[in-house]
């Protein structure tokens, strides 16, 4: 049996992640009381639940949080195994989820969001540290974290925690707020210029070719790909979980589509956990 808890930030998918284990047969109970933990890892256990697979939920909403630390203490002393999902999110994709939603962070009733986000970080911060399993859903569609689950938690695929978000966009509509590197590849020839590929974009072949024959963007490609065997490892390395990589041309139709789908490939070939997504390929 798999005792999974699932923690988190407030706002970052716990929710969701909870619907998403049960839809995959877990027995889920969410917002558990921490006195209850132990006792409710006892009977799934120790007694005949009909049940292969649990998932509880556990917040700052459970209670004093000093006592979770205490309770997994228990877990283990009492030779219980568990594992620990946390969900994570930057500060500015949650302030927006809460103003979208309208509803109260648990930390914050009275008071500014984001001051309710600081202290939340500072008290479940070990829980950060003790986690299995880390997922920031700052970038994720739902869909996208339904899979993460899956791949974990039903097919028992390794995980790879470090997620790469490659992202194509048009400089004429403003840098990706939650870029952490961005390129301008407007210095390679513009398909735009050409009547029969003004209408395509990168993800058709013809633009591709016309793109990617400049020797330019082969020279790029490489030095590109150097520098993130390089950079990866070392942002692993300080324990940043997830990099937004936005490569930029004029419309982000073509040029920036291009070389972000060739990036993704290349990054995915070398084992790295990376999504794509093109921002602006269906503005006019």
């Amino acid at each position: 049996m798999r005792f999974v808890i699932v923690t988190g930030m407030s706002g970052a998918g716990k929710s969701v992640a909870l619907r998403n284990l049960e839809d995959f047969g877990y027995f889920c109970v969410d917002n558990l009381p921490v006195q209850l933990i132990s006792k409710f890892a006892e009977i799934a256990y120790d007694t005949d639940m009909e049940v292969n697979n649990v998932a509880i939920g556990v917040d700052i909403r459970s209670g004093d949080v000093r006592q979770i630390a205490t309770c997994l203490e228990e877990l283990k002393t009492q030779g219980y195994p568990f594992e620990i999902l946390f969900l994570d999110a930057s500060d500015e994709v949650i302030i927006k989820r809460y103003k979208e939603s309208r509803r109260a962070h648990p930390l914050a009733r009275f008071g500014r969001v984001e001051a309710g986000i600081a202290e939340e970080r500072k008290n479940i911060a070990f829980l950060r540290e003790m986690a299995n399993y880390i997922i920031d859903t700052s970038n994720l569609h739902t869909k996208e974290l339904r899979a993460e689950i899956e791949k974990i938690f039903v097919k028992g695929q390794e995980y790879d925690s470090f997620i790469i978000t490659v992202m194509s966009f048009g400089f004429k509509y403003g840098i990706p707020m939650d870029a952490d590197l961005v390129f301008d590849v407007r210095f390679l020839p513009n398909p735009f210029y050409i009547p029969d590929l003004k209408m395509l974009t990168g993800k058709d072949k013809a633009v591709q070719d016309f793109v990617m024959n400049s020797e330019e963007a082969g020279e790029f490609m490489t030095k590109v790909i150097d520098l993130f065997q390089f950079l990866i490892p070392n942002y692993m390395k300080e324990g940043k979980n997830q990099l937004v990589i936005a490569v930029g041309c004029t419309g982000g139709k073509h040029r920036s589509i291009t070389l972000a789908d060739r990036i993704y490939r290349e990054l995915s070939n070398l084992g790295h956990n990376v999504r794509i997504e093109h921002r602006d390929i269906g503005r006019e």
